[in-house]
């Protein structure tokens, strides 16, 4: 997959240093998979929970920090929306983002 806007997660691991390992491995394993459908999804990370629009709620390090990604099936492409820690996301409503 094209992993779009990726720079949200340096953003991230340099204001919460340990993000930085979790959320480069979930960086990795999205690029090096094709995912076609929400399954594919959850083939490869069991706890992804998707929202309307093709989102989908990703939990880095053990729930610590929340991801929110756009999937583009049909384009290949990972839109990352935001992403930050597990209080932040219970701060803002996800299917808005």
């Amino acid at each position: 997959m094209n992993v779009v806007t990726r720079r949200a997660l340096p953003d991230c691991w340099t204001k919460h240093p340990r993000a930085e390992g979790p959320l480069k491995t979930w960086y990795r394993l999205a690029k090096a998979f094709d995912w076609r459908t929400h399954q594919d999804i959850r083939d490869q990370f069991r706890s992804a929970d998707f929202l309307a629009d093709n989102r989908v709620v990703f939990d880095i390090a053990g729930n610590h920090y929340r991801l929110i990604v756009r999937v583009s099936y049909t384009y290949r492409q990972v839109l990352v929306k935001i992403v930050g820690t597990h209080a932040e996301y219970d701060r803002i409503d996800p299917v808005s983002i």
